[in-house]
């Protein structure tokens, strides 16, 4: 791993902006930045456009073994290496810094992403095309629709237009049994009741994901849960580490 210029202690969180004022909106990097608010570690953010990741990293990692090659949460360690994808960040993290405790690879979190994958499969005509039309800056907007498109056999406004309809339903039975994993321990807020854990910036991520794509995406989101209010005090009770955004 190359070894680069970054200050003694500090990491460097490597995000994709929005458009202008720039600010986090992936789902999969807010959970690494809310990890990293969470420990209380140094770090600064380094925005990197969508087409510009491949380059930016890979002299410095080596590519993923399935999807795309370089993806972002990528973060720069103090001493100057790289290390890519989320969960290999907490895992490293925890390791590093275990104070405070973060509990990884539970079984609710198991649970949790057998219910998260459908869910998120079913939102994909409604989220995929927003994040062109609602998040994007016109850095990343070519390269974003381009694609997108080699994903979905098709324009986003088509696959909108063709599978949108009916998807917020669709995904209902998925954000319930959501619901139920956040409601199964009545200490609540969190998915472990009181103990927060990697699950919960899972989860997070996605909220703040949607919040951030439109106020009537992220009410449809509560909606379909079925109980919008354990959900907003789940995001209100992560709110010391939810307040940085870039």
């Amino acid at each position: 791993m190359a070894v680069g210029n970054t200050p003694s202690g500090t990491y460097t969180l490597l995000d994709i902006p929005t458009k202008a004022p720039r600010v986090c909106w992936s789902m999969n990097t807010w959970r690494t930045r809310l990890l990293l608010n969470y420990k209380g570690l140094d770090y600064k953010t380094e925005w990197v456009e969508y087409p510009h990741i491949k380059s930016r990293l890979n002299e410095h990692v080596s590519p993923n073994e399935q999807g795309r090659q370089f993806t972002v949460p990528t973060i720069q360690m103090p001493d100057g290496s790289y290390l890519m994808d989320s969960y290999k960040i907490a895992e490293f993290i925890e390791e590093k810094h275990p104070v405070p405790s973060l509990p990884l690879n539970t079984p609710i979190q198991l649970r949790f992403r057998d219910s998260l994958i459908p869910f998120m499969g079913k939102l994909a005509p409604i989220y995929v095309p927003n994040v062109a039309t609602q998040l994007l800056g016109e850095e990343s907007l070519e390269y974003f629709l381009t694609t997108r498109q080699e994903d979905t056999g098709m324009p986003l406004d088509e696959f909108k237009k063709q599978q949108g309809p009916g998807a917020f339903e669709r995904c209902e039975p998925f954000a319930r049994e959501i619901t139920a994993l956040l409601n199964e321990s009545s200490s609540g807020p969190y998915f472990m009741g009181d103990t927060i854990s990697y699950t919960d910036f899972m989860w997070a991520g996605i909220l703040l994901f949607f919040k951030r794509l439109g106020t009537e995406e992220y009410q449809e989101v509560l909606r379909v849960t079925g109980d919008a209010g354990a959900h907003t005090r789940f995001l209100d009770a992560l709110s010391p580490w939810t307040g940085r955004e870039d």
